[in-house]
């Protein structure tokens, strides 16, 4: 039987590391916008100081690959060489069966690196390698001078088993979908839909975003909500108007057909399939284990195990309910999904416009989207009691008690109508919660006291994009990573 020569590898290596011979990374991954995450992950790929394997992980299509080669180019910019950078795809059907360890010595005896040389090792999406996370650690430990960064598409599979066997010698970099700060920015309107003011307050000045432009800062949310999540689609036309074929294709059957059966054995894929498309459809609303197994046809057993490799691979988040005292239930019998991108409903289903009663779900959706930024969403759950709901609550990790809550509407009939808010009012009076309530709107903003209780109102869109905004600002602080 035949096998891959020696040869054959390394012209696959020259192909895919083209720096190799003009010491430049591709113009057309150059010219590509950066990610918010890129100066804290170039940063962390730079700082050689600690021993340890970085593990870039996140969904697909998310800008993972994009954000090495914006690294490898810092580094060619930099001081570093470029017969010093390797680039492996182990998606690459050349390199199946090949260890890291093989990859290596290859590469060291292509240029006769040693083992004491300044070297960066890049290996694109090592899910696809058996026990990825034992030979990584391995190269960690017998090259400490070489800088080992992975990337990976199934999060919590990789973080699990970087936690487990990786312990002081990965460091996580979770990269989620584009919050909408990002897609503005992306597509150049940031500056024109919204600016900076100056806010005079007792003790120092602070700074907040105004709305330019709510009609114009809406459509482009609506289009965020059906393709912005995903790079690639916030540039190509043919993608927006054929998101079906691409964005299911390329993203959720990839992920459904191929990774998550090969992680975990997963024998019924149409049965993940039909479950993953009820959820999609029901995105932002209240699901119950009974409900879910009658309308998927998935038995109660199963679907617990599926809905753990659906957060795996990173295409759901589930929240946890509380009662109207922001009590938790002893049986999980209820709880809210929510796709982490909503723009993977609109691949399902069709185009949501303004009109569609499934925009305000998504809107909610999308908010949730912006919180997975950031490690406080673990803190975050929703309120529902016979009578009523309140969307987003968030409770003191020590205190568990109740100290924010937001209500999401796609809507200004709150303004004319105050009534429509008597849950979250007699939620926010029975928890003695002293910060105004947030309820977002189509349109308007505003503030008013009601029963003792002060609201905020803000657009959806206008608070979606200061939320991402301001989660990404916090990371870049010094002393924080993602």
């Amino acid at each position: 039987m035949l096998q891959v020569s020696e040869k054959e590898i390394i012209n696959r290596f020259i192909f895919d590391n083209p720096w190799w011979e003009n010491n430049a990374v591709d113009e057309r991954f150059v010219n590509f916008p950066r990610r918010s995450y890129f100066p804290l992950f170039e940063k962390l790929v730079k700082d050689k100081s600690v021993n340890r394997a970085i593990i870039l992980m996140g969904p697909r299509r998310v800008g993972k690959t994009v954000m090495v080669y914006h690294t490898i180019d810092g580094l060619l910019h930099g001081s570093v060489n470029g017969k010093a950078i390797l680039y492996v795809s182990l998606e690459t059907p050349i390199f199946t069966g090949l260890s890291l360890d093989k990859l290596i010595a290859l590469f060291k005896e292509h240029f006769n690196h040693q083992r004491d040389d300044d070297l960066f090792i890049f290996f694109d999406e090592i899910q696809y390698l058996k026990n990825w996370e034992v030979h990584l650690k391995s190269l960690v430990d017998s090259y400490p001078a070489y800088r080992f960064v992975a990337t990976g598409s199934a999060a919590a599979a990789l973080r699990l088993k970087s936690s487990e066997s990786g312990a002081g010698r990965f460091s996580d970099f979770m990269l989620p979908p584009l919050t909408f700060a990002e897609y503005l920015r992306f597509i150049n309107l940031e500056e024109e839909l919204l600016q900076i003011v100056k806010v005079e307050k007792e003790d120092d000045t602070s700074e907040e975003y105004k709305v330019i432009d709510i009609d114009k800062l809406n459509k482009e949310f609506v289009k965020y909500l059906n393709y912005g999540g995903y790079p690639e689609a916030v540039f190509s036309l043919t993608i927006q108007t054929d998101s079906a074929r691409f964005i299911k294709s390329d993203i959720i059957d990839k992920v459904l057909l191929r990774d998550l059966p090969s992680l975990y054995g997963i024998n019924d894929i149409q049965e993940l399939n039909r479950l993953f498309t009820t959820i999609a459809y029901n995105t932002g609303n209240e699901i119950t284990l009974e409900a879910l197994a009658q309308t998927s046809g998935v038995a109660k057993n199963t679907l617990k195990r599926y809905l753990e490799y659906l957060e795996a691979a990173f295409l759901i988040r589930r929240v946890n309910r509380i009662d109207q005292n922001a009590r938790h239930f002893k049986r999980v019998t209820s709880f809210k999904v929510y796709l982490t991108n909503p723009s993977m409903r609109a691949a399902l289903f069709g185009y949501i416009d303004e009109s569609n009663d499934a925009l305000g779900a998504l809107t909610e959706t999308a908010i949730y989207g912006q919180w997975l930024h950031s490690d406080f969403i673990d803190s975050l759950y929703y309120s529902r009691w016979n009578s009523g709901e309140v969307d987003i609550v968030a409770l003191g990790s020590k205190s568990q008690k109740p100290y924010w809550c937001v209500e999401v509407k796609w809507s200004d009939r709150p303004l004319i109508d105050p009534s429509l808010l008597s849950n979250v009012i007699d939620f926010a009076k029975r928890n003695s919660i002293r910060t105004p309530v947030t309820v977002t709107t189509k349109t308007k903003s505003g503030s008013i006291s009601m029963s003792g209780v002060d609201i905020k109102f803000r657009p959806s869109s206008e608070y979606a994009y200061v939320l991402g905004k301001n989660i990404l600002k916090i990371k870049s602080l010094p002393g924080n990573i993602a």
